[in-house]
């Protein structure tokens, strides 16, 4: 994912557009991604003295992961090799993303002001009218035609009074969407939420884990090979010819309510599409070479070779703008990256919670 540094940075996109700033970066669509069940026998047995679900602070259903070996990673992409094998301990999850509900009950216990509400402070953002520099976040915003999919930013706007109450902007609302995973949070917000639940966000491995619910064997998607199911989808994500024709033939056109879509094997549901969902881990590419073998937390330092001065954090998941033409990385296995400080509408997250 970009970060709103390079977003804010091409002068606020079509306003510094006028003012004949803008330098455009060109990377390849899978290296942009973050913008964009099976019958499994259960796994709770000969473990009677472990509750299987709790309620959290927030009292948001967990989902008890017990703990056990797997192999991490996928052969479809760079960063996710090699494919090594993982031991995690128990550990509770989220059964869903955290809503719009439950995080507007945390700003209201705590007065909590996220990233995207926040001043923005000129010396950020060198070479940018101050006058422009407002608070505010990127949204995808679908353009009538694109010149190939190498440049997002043909379809992402720095919209001013975008936050996580008006994820489009500010004629948009969370009024009648409570159930819809929360959004336009960055890394931080969604940590400071964890932390006054009593939780913490899941390391990837932990997540990766969960979301193959004790497959072992190499598949396409975390669910299975094909993306329907009696004629039904499987996973809110985008249909349609990538970023100008969403279809919409899942039912959703952007977010979907949690538990829309069918549970994996562990009654765990959106570990794929609906939106990213962040980990605590921060990104480097080459990290799966020299993971720890037993609950891995991730690289020391953040390196992205595409924006080596952005700190990233690994986003998992993928979300309603992920296909097979533009953003791949929704598929089993995979990592997406985003930088830690740049909310959009299509990033919301899940916690845990250690036993």
């Amino acid at each position: 994912m970009f970060s709103l540094k390079i977003l804010l940075g091409t002068s606020l996109f079509l306003i510094a557009c006028q003012q004949g700033r803008r330098q455009v970066q060109e990377r390849t669509a899978e290296d942009t991604v973050a913008m964009c069940h099976g019958n499994v026998p259960s796994r709770f047995i000969g473990h009677r003295d472990t509750v299987r679900h709790i309620r959290g602070k927030d009292s948001v259903r967990m989902v008890l992961i017990e703990g056990g070996k797997f192999m991490m990673g996928s052969e479809s992409f760079d960063d996710a090799q090699p494919i090594h094998e993982v031991e995690v301990a128990s550990f509770y999850m989220d059964e869903h993303e955290v809503t719009n509900e439950q995080f507007e009950a945390f700003v209201k216990a705590t007065g909590y002001v996220t990233v995207a509400e926040r001043p923005l402070r000129p010396e950020d953002f060198p070479g940018v009218d101050p006058a422009m520099l407002v608070p505010g976040s990127a949204v995808f915003t679908p353009p009538k035609g694109v010149h190939g999919l190498q440049n997002h930013l043909q379809w992402w706007t720095y919209v001013p009074g975008a936050n996580w109450r008006h994820p489009e902007g500010p004629d948009s609302s969370i009024r009648g969407k409570e159930h819809h995973p929360v959004t336009q949070l960055a890394y931080q917000d969604a940590a400071a939420y964890a932390e006054w639940a009593g939780k913490r966000l899941p390391t990837e491995a932990e997540w990766e884990y969960a979301a193959k619910a004790g497959k072992h064997t190499t598949e396409t998607y975390y669910w299975g090979t094909e993306k329907k199911e009696n004629g039904r989808w499987l996973a809110n994500i985008y249909q349609g010819e990538f970023p100008i024709d969403n279809t919409k033939e899942d039912g959703f056109e952007t977010t979907a309510p949690v538990k829309s879509f069918p549970p994996n094997a562990w009654g765990l549901y959106d570990m794929e599409g609906n939106v990213w969902e962040w980990c605590a881990d921060l990104y480097r590419p080459d990290y799966y070479a020299r993971s720890a073998k037993s609950n891995p937390k991730g690289p020391a330092d953040s390196y992205d070779p595409q924006e080596p001065g952005a700190i990233k954090r690994v986003q998992r998941g993928g979300s309603f703008l992920c296909n097979d033409e533009y953003c791949e990385r929704y598929k089993a296995g995979s990592r997406g990256k985003g930088e830690e400080n740049s909310p959009t509408n299509n990033v919301g997250f899940r916690c845990v919670k250690d036993i």
